[in-house]
C-alpha cells in the first residue's frame, strides 16, 4: 500500500481545467519528481494532495484511505512562497506550528533543538524571522515544514534562492528524510536536482501529463545525441564526419558534438583515435533538461 496515490484527478475553475487526469503514486522512503513549467498544474496538484482544495474527481489516498484528520496531520509542506511571520520570534513560531500538528509543547521544542542544531543555526531561537538571513529564513520554513516528523513531504521549489552550500545542506536532509522512509512529492524547475534525486517523475504541461514514469526508463526513450570526447591536442575534421550534427569546442578544449545516430558516434572516436591518443570519450545519455524541451518545449508559449 502506498503512502500517496493519486488517481486519475482532475479539477475544474470554471471553464479552464487545471489539471486533466494526473495519476501518480509515491512509495515509502521515494521522492517523486513533478515537473512543468508556470500554469502547468503543479500547485493545484499539491493543493490537492494537502487538501486545500477538492478535486472535482479522481482519487487521493493516504495508506489507502481517503481525505480525514488523521491523514491530512500526517502531511508536511514547504511552498515556494514562504509564509513565515516576520515579528514573531523562531521558537514562538515553529512550537506552535508543531502543536497544531497534534505534537505536545515539550516534544516540539525538543525537535525544534534538534533541527537548528543540525542546521547549526542554535543562537537564532529567539531571534525574530526579520532579523535572519534569506537562507537562514529558508531553514527556519524548511523547520517549519518537517517538525511534526510528517510521513508524506510536499517541497515546492524547496532550495530557490539558496546559496550552493545551504542547497547541499538541504538537499543532504531530504535524502536523510527519504533514507528514513518519509515518502516525497517534489517540485522544482532546476532539472540536476531531479535528477540527483527522484527515482520516478511526471512531467506536465497545460494540466496535461505528457510524461511519466521511471527517470531510468524515460531516458532509455530517447536517443543518445550528444558525444563528450577530448585527445592529447586539437583534433582535425570532426564536423565533416557523416551524421555529425554540430561539433563546439570547449574552453578546456574538451570537444561537444550533436550526433544523428550511435553509428556516427562510433565514427567520431576511430577518427579521433588515428589522430592520437584520447583521454575521454563518452556517448552522453540525454539530461532531463534536453527531454523537458524536446516534450514540451515545441509546444510551451
Amino acid at each position: 500500500m502506498k503512502p500517496l496515490a493519486v488517481e486519475g484527478v482532475v479539477k475544474h475553475y470554471g471553464d479552464k481545467t487545471a489539471v486533466n487526469g494526473v495519476s501518480l503514486e509515491v512509495a515509502e522512503g521515494e521522492i517523486y519528481g513533478l515537473l512543468g513549467a508556470n500554469g502547468a498544474g503543479k500547485t493545484t496538484t499539491m493543493r490537492m494532495v494537502l487538501g486545500l482544495i477538492f478535486p472535482d474527481s479522481g482519487t487521493i489516498r493516504y495508506f489507502g484511505k481517503g481525505y480525514g484528520k488523521e491523514q491530512l496531520s500526517m502531511l508536511g509542506y514547504l511552498p515556494e512562497e514562504r509564509g513565515m511571520y516576520p515579528k514573531i520570534k523562531v521558537s514562538d513560531q515553529i512550537v506552535y506550528l508543531g502543536q497544531l500538528r497534534g505534537m505536545s509543547r515539550k516534544d516540539a521544542e525538543d525537535n525544534l533543538g534538534r533541527w537548528l542544531k543540525r542546521f547549526e543555526i542554535e543562537e537564532y531561537r529567539d531571534k525574530k524571522v526579520e532579523e535572519l538571513s534569506k537562507g537562514n529564513q529558508q531553514k527556519i520554513q524548511f523547520i517549519a515544514a518537517v517538525i511534526h516528523r510528517p510521513r508524506i513531504l510536499i517541497l515546492d521549489e524547496a532550495f530557490s534562492g539558496l546559496d550552493p552550500v545551504n542547497v547541499e545542506l538541504l538537499k543532504a536532509t531530504v535524502k536523510e528524510l527519504r533514507d528514513g522512509g518519509t515518502s516525497i512529492l517534489f517540485s522544482t524547475h532546476r532539472m540536476e536536482h531531479v535528477e540527483e534525486l527522484c527515482r520516478n517523475i511526471a512531467i506536465m504541461h497545460r494540466s496535461n501529463p505528457v510524461l511519466q514514469g521511471s527517470l531510468k526508463q524515460i531516458k532509455g526513450r530517447f536517443p543518445r545525441e550528444r558525444v563528450v570526447l577530448a585527445g592529447e591536442g586539437p583534433i582535425q575534421g570532426l564536423e565533416k564526419i557523416p551524421g555529425v550534427k554540430g561539433v563546439v569546442r570547449h574552453e578546456n578544449d574538451d570537444y561537444e558534438l550533436k550526433v544523428a545516430n550511435p553509428e556516427a558516434a562510433q565514427s567520431v572516436l576511430s577518427h579521433a583515435l588515428a589522430q592520437g591518443p584520447i583521454r575521454k570519450f563518452e556517448l552522453m545519455e540525454p539530461t532531463l533538461n534536453e527531454i523537458f524541451i524536446q516534450t514540451v518545449g515545441d509546444r510551451h508559449e
